[in-house]
């Protein structure tokens, strides 16, 4: 896999870094040796960042014809325009079936290409409203972190590029690899929800009560087992009413939502990792029937755990569960 990442003058350190740092995981914990990253721009030589680093052996053009999946990272503020080469080399990508991914304002030169016409589209919310007004045949969805309509990908601003480039790693090498890379780099694996598999809402927030912490711990040890208010705040030593609050304000959520997300990521990582059959997945997540299982799933995904399974199941998948603890 040849990943081609666009780099000009004037471009933000952490926007470059970003698909750098999650892709060049892959090679430094040799999850996947074929793949390779490469920094292009319209012309081969140097670039200088916006703190005022030069950086060079920049790749020429042809770096991104010859790429599996092309990312521009980041663009100037918009208006500017995007120049012909960058354009072109889009198009060209696209049309022999190559991965363009346009990471925050990253999705104004994919626009342009006009690859988003007709497409649901992100980026950084600032520039929401110029992305659609400049760009009327897109629908931008202000609600999402990133959308894959799996030839062409878009994210919001900063921090979603990382979560981006992770679902590309997820969708093409698995889960394992994501999580394996995810926990080197000290961000979360996944961050659920929206349209389908798609698009990604966040978790919440790690607890910040170590009391609350270690039943988390507890409780994500026995998914598969009943996981009431009640028993939560028995073991965690609090009335029902002072757990439920301490909760709250500890990760943001409620005791039911936080066991719900936690049951349909392990129902994830279980389709996309093992074979095991809908209803043994549905037990083992703590789901208390397989009907109640695939309802709540489609409520979060919008598609089947059948329909999920075959979209990202591991080419290694296994008859185990794989801790994500």
């Amino acid at each position: 896999m040849r990943i081609a990442v666009y780099a000009f003058d004037g471009i933000t350190m952490f926007h470059l870094a970003a698909p750098l740092m999650v892709f060049g995981e892959i090679g430094r914990l040799d999850l996947a040796p074929a793949w390779q990253t490469h920094l292009w721009s319209d012309h081969a030589g140097s670039i200088r960042t916006a703190e005022g680093y030069p950086i060079g052996d920049i790749a020429g053009p042809d770096t991104a014809d010859r790429a599996d999946i092309v990312i521009v990272p980041a663009w100037p503020q918009p208006p500017t325009p995007v120049g012909s080469v960058l354009k072109d080399r889009l198009q060209r990508a696209h049309t022999r079936g190559a991965v363009v991914a346009g990471l925050c304002l990253g999705a104004f030169a994919v626009a342009e290409a006009g690859l988003l016409d007709g497409r649901a589209a992100v980026t950084h919310w600032e520039a929401m409203p110029l992305l659609a007004a400049q760009y009327p045949g897109s629908e931008v969805d202000s609600s999402v972190l990133y959308i894959d309509h799996d030839d062409v990908l878009t994210s919001a601003g900063t921090a979603s590029a990382i979560d981006a480039c992770l679902h590309l790693v997820r969708k093409h090498l698995g889960s394992a690899v994501a999580i394996r890379i995810a926990r080197q780099l000290v961000v979360a694996p996944h961050r659920e929800g929206g349209q389908a598999q798609y698009i990604e809402r966040p978790l919440a927030r790690p607890a910040t009560d170590p009391a609350i912490a270690e039943v988390l711990d507890w409780a994500l040890a026995r998914l598969d087992e009943p996981l009431t208010i009640d028993r939560l705040a028995e073991h965690a030593k609090m009335s029902r009413r002072s757990f439920v609050r301490h909760f709250q304000q500890a990760t943001g959520t409620t005791p039911a939502r936080w066991v719900l997300e936690q049951r349909l990521h392990e129902a994830r990582v279980l389709l996309e990792t093992t074979d095991w059959n809908i209803d043994t997945i549905a037990s083992a997540c703590g789901f208390t029937s397989p009907v109640t299982f695939r309802q709540n799933f489609g409520s979060a995904f919008a598609t089947t755990p059948t329909a999920y399974r075959r979209q990202f199941s591991s080419p290694h998948r296994t008859s185990s569960i794989r801790s994500t603890t």
